[in-house]
């Protein structure tokens, strides 16, 4: 009993296999396992609130358990270590790769043009970021677009590759009319010819991925890459279906999965290593991982969860409501929060219809940052306004004219005539061009290295100043996050007001400036 073909896999005939008691032990090939618990894992559920001090506790067990690469750090893990944490994240690279076992992979992960912030960042920023990645020890560095536009990412990863990392250009996932098999396919190929990535990350952040969408997506994506590239799959188990959409993975020739260890896993995270692991080796894939050091992490994962109040993760049903809206987990969590807090929770269901109808008139943004905040904010505005689209972003508008990239299908011309008549006047048609930022940055602060510059292009000074604060009184980590509620609480000042055009909104996850109407 071997794999199944594309066109023999299906739930009942995997069903059929496991029923009959699997196949033989390690009669197929091997399964690698990508570890997100120390990235991923705790953004999704824990708010990335994991501190250096709990990463190098577990640090041990889950760099000698046998993954192929342990997933680290997105500019939201700088983020969260500077304004909230108050710790310094780049100090936090380095101790971690000075404490794991030798040979760890561990993987950086480059968002577009943006890093940390939601307006894109001049060329110098980027490459220099890559840069020091690398000599911070990242060996494994990739990058992904919200749009899948290669020209935001191709430059970076050509000079990760340069540098002598192995590097991965990721396929942002979502559903809509637009994004099917050929276009994935066409990316891939763009992206292999481009940037001569040495493997292709299709990335679903989401967690809409099916078994059935799965069936024909992945021999679109491997017939355009061939069969040397390592091509692998990463999910969140919002639906219910993340498990057997892997299981499926497995079968259509899949590499590597994004698993996360229990109980840091399931829910808005990845499913959980331990669960996959004994499905792959019961349908007879090979899985080289040390359960007792998964084990092992899973238990001080726990401890850390009881010890601070830590939430845990846990398997969700299905709900076709996600595949309306594809609002990631946190982002639902973080609305829901919110509009309870305003009073208004009973307008939770209505605000996530009208997150999939702003999607649909913007085009089919993927939901994934930033676009998944774009549309969210101008959802809320929506409804707790009234009238649709009086008030728009500024970075809406932006996203309208191409700031961010080529959208993949033309917007709805009412909405996109609101967003140009309502969005700020100083917004303009013609897109700017980025000057170089560091040059200035050395100049305000020339006794500053590299990396600490790095931190002030992403995020206000006086947030940098604190956090450097901290960690000289030896305080790192002690700091605490802004509590919730602040994105409603705003739009109700929005509606409220008549005499204030330009609103600053900020919360754990997202900045947003607007304009009311025009100067």
């Amino acid at each position: 009993m071997t794999a199944l073909s594309p066109e023999e896999l299906s739930t009942e005939s995997l069903a059929e296999v496991m029923a009959a008691g699997g196949r033989p032990a390690d009669s197929e090939r091997e399964i690698k396992i990508i570890d997100t618990t120390l990235r991923d894992a705790h953004q999704s559920i824990w708010a990335t609130r994991m501190t250096t001090e709990h990463i190098l506790s577990l640090l041990d067990d889950i760099t000698n358990a046998g993954f192929e690469h342990v997933d680290l750090v997105a500019p939201i893990q700088f983020d969260v270590a500077v304004r909230y944490l108050k710790e310094d994240p780049w100090e936090r690279v380095r101790l971690v790769h000075e404490h794991a076992a030798p040979g760890t992979k561990f993987r950086a992960l480059i968002r577009s043009k943006n890093l940390a912030s939601f307006d894109f960042l001049p060329d110098d920023a980027i490459l220099n970021w890559t840069e020091r990645l690398y000599a911070n020890g990242f060996r494994v560095i990739g990058s992904f677009d919200g749009l899948n536009d290669i020209d935001n990412i191709d430059k970076g990863l050509k000079l990760a590759k340069e540098l002598g990392a192995e590097t991965f250009g990721a396929l942002s996932y979502c559903l809509s009319p637009v994004h099917t098999d050929e276009l994935y396919k066409q990316k891939a190929e763009e992206l292999l010819e481009r940037t001569d990535v040495d493997r292709i990350m299709l990335k679903d952040a989401g967690g809409l991925l099916t078994p059935d969408r799965m069936r024909t997506l992945i021999p679109a994506i491997r017939s355009s890459i061939g069969e040397d590239i390592p091509l692998e799959v990463h999910t969140h188990s919002l639906t219910g279906l993340s498990p057997l959409t892997y299981l499926f993975g497995a079968e259509l020739g899949v590499d590597s999965i994004h698993t996360s260890i229990a109980p840091l896993a399931n829910g808005p995270g990845q499913p959980a290593t331990q669960a996959l692991v004994r499905d792959l080796r019961a349908l007879g894939y090979t899985v080289n991982v040390d359960d007792d050091r998964i084990a092992s992490a899973s238990d001080r994962i726990q401890e850390i969860a009881d010890t601070e109040d830590k939430p845990v993760g846990v398997p969700r049903a299905f709900d076709g409501l996600h595949y309306m809206h594809q609002l990631p987990g946190g982002m639902l969590t973080n609305f829901e929060s919110q509009l309870e807090t305003a009073g208004l929770g009973d307008r939770f269901e209505e605000l996530l219809y009208e997150v999939a109808r702003v999607r649909e008139e913007l085009a089919y943004p993927i939901m994934i940052t930033p676009f998944a905040q774009f549309v969210g904010t101008q959802a809320v505005m929506n409804v707790m306004i009234g009238e649709r689209y009086s008030v728009v972003p500024n970075e809406i508008k932006k996203y309208a004219l191409g700031y961010y990239g080529e959208p993949l299908a033309p917007l709805d011309p009412e909405v996109l005539e609101k967003i140009l008549a309502n969005g700020s006047s100083e917004i303009t048609e013609e897109i700017p061009e980025l000057k170089p930022v560091l040059p200035g940055l050395k100049e305000a602060h020339p006794d500053e290295d590299i990396d600490t510059l790095l931190l002030r292009v992403m995020f206000a000074g006086s947030q940098v100043d604190e956090m450097k604060r901290f960690v000289a009184e030896g305080r790192a980590g002690e700091g605490e996050g802004v509590k919730g509620g602040v994105l409603t609480s705003l739009v109700q000042q929005i509606y409220n007001s008549s005499d204030t055009t330009d609103f600053h909104l900020k919360t754990s996850d997202l900045e947003i400036n607007f304009t009311k109407g025009e100067k």
